[in-house]
């Protein structure tokens, strides 16, 4: 038995950055040699950023990719690496993991398996690899596969560990990009399929552990490889690489191992949510972030999430009254402000608004006042918010919920207008388990306690109430969910617990809102499908279910 040290660098690169990705790899890499790691591993494009998309096109930015990787070669003295990067050959492309030592390139492995569904399209871009080698450092045998994203990842690969008999290494990205957000978490499992280290989530670290493995001759491989063999598919390239390089035999510094626990759901979703807002702001460029606070729960929720992404100081509320507006608004929006430590700018738009309407009166002469009207204070709000956004060069965080999304519930160009939809995937119902968990986290009221009970409204008009127009809100989300995230049949949905003309009517507004949501800005995905690339529903449609 020898002992062999291993290293999970747990980093969270930017798409594109070449030079700054490596930078950042080089700098782990110094670390992993300080604890005196045999290996350490990076996550999957790691050189790139992932996911490149059609930055894969640029025959120059594969070409620079590949330039990246021999800097990250160059780097590993002393140590072997296994860095994701994106390799060419033959006229295609592969998503693939570099295995570097002392200097050199040892060998290139190719993804085999390339996840086609929701947000990874990787078939559009990468061609799957046919190769499975077997590496060996000093007796001590090991391969390397590049993994798509599981759910219950930790429980795939204990299975996995346990069937084979072997330890296996999980190194998982972290930090957001654009929609997504890598949640970290990498983690290593015993032969036995016991998780023995599990890095935080929504955190860079390295990690590493020192771990007992068998050692086998390279003239008694037959066995081995007879074993090897059975997991592999007929007409696959099977291959042994020895790395001529010795295990540390100095002595080691000691290790502090742990195992970080695994989050609660809904402080899952929340840390999601602050990493994604942080790394969108921070990434893009922006300096300051603006918010429309209304005295409601969503927007009181994006100004909490916004302040945990950057700080208090670089956050600015927006509070635009009508003449509808209530006393409770005025009152909840400021403490909001004042609880979250951030500055209130208010900006009356009742005059704004009648000016509108005057300039319209000829034009909509002999007509009923409608939502045209109502809208028109969602747009001026709009403007306003981009004029301070093209002013000072702040970024507008829209406040809408995936519920409100769903059905339409949202004015293009009004409240939908901004940069970057911070909510747009967490169900109403969700933002309440959200706002709760952040006050009993705090231990106060971070939301106002009124924001958590008081009825939802737009306050476009005298004693609005979200219910004029929709089903309960605990009501709604359940069609929601069985709709647009599991594709039920409409005789499934009329059994989530709203009757079939409700369940008729909020599906034909799902139908009919999808071009509003083809115009809304990008957002974090937290659920199994988002709006945008995990549902991709034509506009010009007339296929119904009911």
């Amino acid at each position: 038995m020898k002992k062999i040290r291993i290293a999970l660098a747990q980093i969270n690169p930017v798409v594109g950055d070449l030079d700054g990705n490596v930078k950042k790899i080089i700098s782990y890499i110094k670390k992993a040699r300080t604890l005196r790691s045999d290996i350490v591993a990076f996550p999957e494009l790691a050189i790139t950023g992932y996911p490149p998309e059609d930055l894969l096109l640029k025959q120059e930015f594969i070409e620079d990719n590949v330039a990246a990787m021999h800097k990250v070669r160059k780097a590993s003295q002393g140590i072997t690496v296994i860095a994701g990067f994106v390799d060419r050959k033959e006229g295609h492309i592969f998503n693939a993991a570099a295995i570097l030592s002392h200097g050199k390139l040892i060998d290139v492995y190719h993804k085999k398996h390339l996840p086609n569904y929701g947000v990874f399209d990787e078939f559009r871009y990468f061609r799957s690899g046919n190769r499975y080698p077997l590496y060996s450092i000093d007796g001590i045998k090991f391969s390397v596969n590049i993994m798509g994203k599981a759910k219950d990842r930790e429980s795939l690969v204990s299975a996995r560990a346990r069937e084979y008999k072997k330890v296996i290494a999980y190194v998982n990205m972290v930090g957001g990009q654009d929609e997504l957000v890598f949640d970290g978490g990498s983690f290593m499992v015993n032969n036995n399929g016991g998780v023995v280290l599990r890095g935080k989530q929504f955190k860079e670290e390295i990690l590493a552990l020192d771990i007992e493995v068998e050692t086998v001759p390279e003239k008694n491989t037959s066995a081995k490889q007879k074993e090897l063999k059975a997991l592999v598919c007929k007409g696959e390239i099977l291959e042994n690489l020895r790395i001529p390089v010795k295990l540390y035999r100095e002595k080691k510094p000691a290790l502090k191992t742990r195992t970080s626990r695994k989050l609660l759901p809904v402080e899952e979703v929340y840390s999601a949510l602050v990493m994604g807002t942080r790394d969108y702001v921070i990434k893009n460029g922006f300096s300051d972030v603006v918010i429309g606070l209304s005295g409601g729960v969503d927007s009181s929720l994006v100004a909490a999430i916004a302040v945990d992404a950057i700080g208090r100081d670089r956050v600015k509320g927006l509070f635009m009254p009508s003449k509808y507006t209530s006393r409770e608004s005025y009152e909840d929006a400021g403490a909001t402000a004042k609880n979250l430590g951030m500055k209130i700018i208010t900006v009356p738009i009742n005059q704004i608004h009648k000016t509108h309407l005057k300039t319209l009166s000829e034009h909509f002469k002999g007509t009923k006042e409608n939502i045209t009207e109502e809208n028109l204070q969602a747009r001026i709000r709009g403007n306003i918010l981009m004029a301070f956004s093209n002013k000072f060069g702040w970024l507008v965080l829209t406040t809408g919920n995936k519920s409100e999304m769903s059905v339409g519930y949202a004015t293009l160009y009004g409240d939908m207008a901004g940069g970057f939809a911070v909510i747009k995937d967490v169900p109403k119902t969700m933002v309440y388990e959200l706002c709760k968990w952040k006050n009993d986290g705090a231990g106060r009221f971070i939301i106002p306690e009124r924001v958590l009970w008081k009825e939802p409204t737009a306050e476009l008009r005298p004693d609005q109430r979200d219910t004029d127009t929709l089903p309960p809100y605990p009501v709604l989300d359940p069609i929601l969910k069985a709709y647009v995230e599991e594709d039920r049949s409409f005789e499934e949905i009329i059994n989530t617990g709203c009757d079939k003309e409700c369940a008729k009517k909020v599906v034909r507004m799902i139908d009919h809102s999808e071009y509003k949501r083809r115009q809304a800005p990008p957002g974090i995905k937290i659920t199994p499908r988002a709006f945008g690339k995990d549902r991709r529903f034509p506009i010009t449609n007339r296929y119904k279910s009911y």
